[in-house]
C-alpha cells in the first residue's frame, strides 16, 4: 500500500514509535491523535504536535490499519527465489523523510544469501544512508532485518550500514532520479 496524504488517526492503543529523524524511540499513548503523511511499505509515518513519528507496520492496529501480510516462498524455494524474495522485501523499506525504496535509492551495496547449519538461510546486507548523519539509519537498518526475517526459512539476518563508497545520486535508478526530479 502506498499513500501519502494527511489522514487523521486517533491511536487505539499505546504504540512504540521512532521520532523522525532523530530515531529515538519511545510509545505513543492509547488516544494521541495525529495525521498520517506517508504509509509505505506496511511502514507509517505520522505527524504529533509538530513531531513525525514512524510507526512499524506490525503495530498498523495502534492506528486503524491492517497489518500487511506476511511474504510467502513455496517449500521447494531456490536460493534465487529466495534472494528475489529479500530484494522484494527491501524495495519495502523506505527512508521515512523518502517516498522512494532503499533499492531505488541506491542504498544497498551488497545482499549475500547463504546456507545456515540448519539448512534455513542466512542473509547478510551492507546498505547505507544518503547522508551519514541520518539519524534514521539504525530504524531503516532494523526495518530491513524485520522485513527479511518475515520469509520463511530465513533464520539468520545481518544488516550493516557503511558508507564506503559514500552514496551519491549516481547510484539512484533512473525511476527513483525521474521521480525525485533529478533527470
Amino acid at each position: 500500500m502506498a499513500m501519502q496524504s494527511n489522514e487523521p488517526v486517533v491511536f487505539e492503543r499505546d504504540c512504540d514509535a521512532a521520532l523522525i529523524p532523530a530515531g529515538d524511540t519511545g510509545v505513543i499513548p492509547k488516544g494521541a491523535e495525529g495525521m498520517i503523511t506517508q504509509a509505505l511499505g506496511g511502514s507509517y509515518t505520522v505527524y504529533i504536535q509538530g513531531n513525525l513519528f514512524r510507526i512499524d507496520g506490525k503495530d498498523a492496529d495502534a492506528i486503524g490499519k491492517e497489518p500487511e501480510p506476511a511474504p510467502e516462498l513455496p517449500a521447494d524455494a531456490s536460493e534465487k527465489d529466495v534472494e528475489q524474495l529479500v530484494w522484494d522485501q527491501m524495495r519495502r523499506c523506505f527512508d521515512p523523510e523518502i517516498p522512494i525504496n532503499i533499492v531505488e535509492l541506491g542504498l544497498v551495496y551488497r545482499c549475500d544469501i547463504s546456507h545456515t547449519e540448519n539448512h534455513n538461510w542466512k542473509v547478510d546486507v551492507d546498505m547505507t544512508l544518503t547522508a551519514p548523519g541520518c539519524g534514521m539509519g539504525d530504524i531503516i537498518a532494523y526495518d530491513v532485518r524485520e522485513k527479511i526475517k518475515l520469509i520463511p526459512t530465513v533464520e539468520e539476518v545481518n544488516v550493516e550500514v557503511v558508507f564506503d563508497p559514500p552514496w551519491s545520486v549516481e547510484m539512484m535508478s533512473e525511476a527513483a532520479k525521474l521521480q525525485t526530479g533529478m533527470m
